[in-house]
């Protein structure tokens, strides 16, 4: 029937976008230009957003080198559409766009310059080495071969010294005086950056261990939403509790977090990480009664 099938054409119009009606006499057909690897390579206005949004969260946490990479992967997507699909798609997109927002995150933010970025993404690709000098006040020039980059709330560079085996990081922040040099040392066949991140909480790499953490009821729903390791496990308790467990290093990162959580929190192993977060307590309780020992001598003794 005509009411069935303009359900079907609204069904196909619906998912191809770009389908468009012609005159033939007193007879409409309708086609889709380019066939359906149009349709295929087409951006949605979802996608489009979804990637300027990438780009956003990025400013707000001053990563405006890569939010520049995104911006102008945008551009270049917007400017291969057809005019007829950009002006169908611009409404829906600044809708979207300027409703869209990031909650502000304090913490520091990634501090780089594009032109070491570049360097350390040159030499990934070509597989060369790096040498630079660590540090502000360093004159010892180091020979580096990169394996990855890490972001986060600083960028860090993830490759051996030469002459050793064992990757460990270099904040991008304090190369200095840069170079490619010649071939890199290759990772093993089975090293991963994605494994070797797993194997901290943050960023500083050590020895991983069996973490447990056991979460009161009022913090339990909040707990089960949160990530705390790729790794985690929960397991609901009758009485309401939450166990969360995960293996990992990283027992200072993983203090400062498990901080916030206040007495909603109980770490139950290991007992080294149940240490450092109690000492951190005394340590921030002290400082704030305005009795010694400071968070800096703290640090400074440990």
């Amino acid at each position: 029937t005509r009411r069935t099938a303009e359900r079907m054409k609204a069904a196909i119009e619906a998912i191809f976008p770009q389908l468009e009606a012609e005159p033939d006499g007193h007879k409409l057909r309708f086609r889709i230009r380019g066939g359906l690897d149009g349709f295929l390579q087409t951006p949605t206005t979802d996608e489009l957003v979804e990637l300027r949004a990438a780009s956003a969260a990025l400013k707000a946490t001053a990563d405006e080198q890569r939010a520049e990479l995104l911006d102008s992967l945008c551009h270049k997507i917007e400017a291969s559409l057809r005019p007829v699909d950009r002006r169908r798609m611009a409404p829906d997109i600044q809708a979207l766009s300027s409703a869209e927002g990031h909650a502000m995150q304090a913490g520091p933010r990634p501090q780089v310059d594009a032109g070491v970025l570049d360097i350390v993404r040159t030499a990934l690709k070509g597989g060369n080495a790096l040498t630079f000098t660590y540090g502000s006040n360093a004159n010892w020039l180091r020979t580096v071969s990169p394996w990855g980059l890490l972001y986060g709330r600083a960028y860090y560079l993830v490759g051996p010294d030469l002459g050793k085996e064992e990757a460990v990081l270099w904040r991008l922040d304090k190369l200095k005086n840069i170079n490619i040099a010649g071939q890199a040392t290759l990772p093993p066949k089975d090293w991963s950056i994605g494994d070797f991140a797993l194997q901290s909480f943050g960023v500083f790499q050590e020895e991983a261990q069996d973490i447990v953490l056991r979460f009161s009821p009022a913090a339990a729903t909040d707990a089960s939403r949160f990530l705390f390791h790729p790794t985690q496990i929960f397991e609901t308790q009758p009485d309401g509790t939450l166990i969360v467990r995960f293996k990992a290093g990283g027992s200072r990162e993983m203090a400062y977090h498990l901080f916030t959580w206040g007495a909603e929190v109980e770490i139950l192993e290991p007992q080294s990480l149940r240490q450092e977060l109690g000492k951190m307590l005394k340590v921030a309780l002290s400082h704030h009664r305005g009795t010694e020992p400071s968070l800096l001598q703290d640090r400074q003794l440990s």
